[in-house]
């Protein structure tokens, strides 16, 4: 059995119920919707869920691109992170989940790194942004585990912490017994685990979430990368409340 928390990605609408029915320590929402610039609108249960014993993750819309050489993407990325994570704050969220973006296809990717510099400095980090690594090839800036040390460089001195995501990692071809340490070098630490297993085969660069043991990822690897990275775990796998229910038990009697 295992000290460390473990829950699931769960609707916005009634986290805690949602928390409840699936056992779970942590969950994560987004506090505004995914595929859209609009803003966070405050939520009227944030004193609730900021004193709740469970604990709360954000992850920023998907249309983030804090990398983007597009300044009509970018410019709105930096607005849109800064309301996130003062929605964030005011649930009490651990952590703003985002993924690390992409530069343009004739760009060097250290041109990505300046501009995570130059998002972050733009506003108050009152809470930990967590980049996430990602599954994506080429001009993606964080589907190469490595970047996260010239990332660092730029960017270490802010409030900022690692998603490690096991499906990403396993679909950008990266060696799930190294990863955790390629990453903690440069970092010193993981702040959060996404735990996923994979529906596509290693190094497939397809970001298609399974759940756990039903997935491509083989299960010493799956959960021995895990357990290394010592961190809360949140599943984002697909299916009913009782499948993530199912992952967070397959977790807890492996960890």
């Amino acid at each position: 059995m295992t000290d460390l928390k473990i829950g699931a990605h769960v609707s916005a609408a009634k986290p805690l119920a949602e928390a409840e029915s699936r056992g779970a320590d942590v969950v994560q929402i987004f506090v505004s919707n995914p595929q859209s610039w609009k803003k966070p609108v405050p939520r009227t249960d944030a004193a609730e869920l900021r004193e709740s014993p469970v604990d709360f993750y954000v992850h920023a819309p998907y249309l983030l691109n804090l990398a983007s050489p597009n300044n009509r993407v970018r410019i709105p990325s930096r607005k849109m992170l800064a309301q996130t994570v003062e929605a964030a704050d005011l649930i009490g969220a651990k952590g703003v989940v985002v993924h690390g973006g992409s530069v343009g296809s004739d760009e060097d990717v250290d041109v990505g790194f300046e501009r995570w510099f130059k998002a972050l400095d733009s506003f108050e980090v009152t809470v930990p942004v967590l980049v996430e690594n990602t599954a994506g090839s080429g001009n993606t800036v964080m589907q190469n585990l490595d970047n996260y040390g010239p990332l660092w460089a730029a960017i270490g001195d802010f409030n900022v912490g690692v998603c490690l995501d096991t499906c990403h990692t396993w679909a950008a071809g990266a060696n799930l017994t190294t990863a955790v340490d390629r990453i903690t070098r440069h970092t010193g630490g993981i702040a959060l685990v996404h735990g996923n297993d994979s529906r596509d085969p290693f190094d497939s660069h397809r970001d298609r979430h399974a759940n756990l043991g039903n997935g491509e990822i083989p299960e010493d690897l799956l959960v021995g990368v895990i357990r290394e990275a010592n961190a809360p775990i949140v599943v984002e796998t697909p299916g009913e409340p009782e499948d993530q229910t199912a992952d967070i038990a397959w977790l807890r009697e492996r960890l």
